[in-house]
């Protein structure tokens, strides 16, 4: 897979670092020329130049990647990086790093971002993770905030033991994609049986959240499940019509003045 990262600071060449690892081809595209020497990245290859200009972009043959990653400490720069990619050279994923809480809500398909990585929300999603047993967490948001991946821990009170995952109606839009049991990933069919301590991974719709927490929350019941559902733990997980419209995105004048926070 050819993966263009822009941005070399720390944040772009660990995740360089990490996907040469896994014998991924490599472009780093920077400013600043001094970032290649201070990498210690072996394999990847690199290009001195302003990724917010089409030019720089075109030098790197952005049309034969896979995958662009723009991981700058600027959101401004990330955004148009991530709606360049789409719009002029139709990458098929994009991923954008945000750097400031207050401007997550721009990263969407408006400005051509697939995934909006949001450090200090990850950040918060993992220790939510660690300590709400028996509530529904959101991981990650996915697909210009149509779907997110979340993760439950099944209390060893739950109403939820000793049902398979077919016994369960699970909301129409809600997928269990995984099962992680004594550290030990599952992958789950309608015969495995749900047993206290179960961290119950979804892709769902954000949408459906809500369904999910219901059916899940110690004081429901299998009754009071959703009426609508796949009757099993392989939904189609569509999502389509669930996030509304995408906000359009701002103007230059709204990015210089008010867009931006930071």
């Amino acid at each position: 897979m050819k993966v263009v990262i822009v941005g070399a600071g720390s944040v772009g060449s660990s995740i360089a670092r990490e996907l040469l690892a896994h014998k991924h081809e490599i472009l780093l595209i920077d400013l600043k020329p001094e970032v290649i020497g201070r990498s210690g990245l072996r394999g990847a290859h690199w290009l001195v130049g302003d990724a917010c200009e089409l030019s720089t972009l075109q030098d790197a043959k952005l049309e034969d990647a896979d995958v662009v990653v723009s991981a700058t400490g600027d959101d401004k720069v990330n955004l148009v990086v991530s709606l360049l990619a789409k719009t002029e050279f139709g990458i098929g994923r994009t991923v954008g790093r945000v750097n400031n809480p207050k401007n997550d809500w721009m990263f969407n398909d408006s400005w051509g971002v697939d995934v909006a990585v949001n450090t200090p929300q990850l950040m918060t999603a993992l220790v939510e993770e660690a300590v709400e047993i028996g509530d529904l967490v959101r991981l990650l948001t996915l697909q210009t905030g149509v779907s997110s991946i979340v993760e439950f821990t099944v209390p060893h009170d739950s109403h939820a033991i000793g049902l398979t995952v077919g016994d369960i109606d699970w909301p129409e839009d809600s997928t269990l994609v995984a099962i992680l049991r004594d550290q030990a990933p599952i992958t789950p069919s309608r015969d495995d049986v749900i047993d206290g301590g179960d961290e119950l991974f979804f892709v769902t719709t954000i949408a459906a959240e809500n369904q999910l927490r219901e059916l899940l929350s110690p004081g429901s019941s299998e009754g009071d499940a959703p009426s609508e559902g796949n009757g099993s733990g392989e939904g189609n997980g569509s999502g389509e019509g669930q996030g509304g419209a995408a906000a359009a995105p701002a103007t230059a004048d709204q990015l210089d003045d008010d867009g931006f926070d930071g």
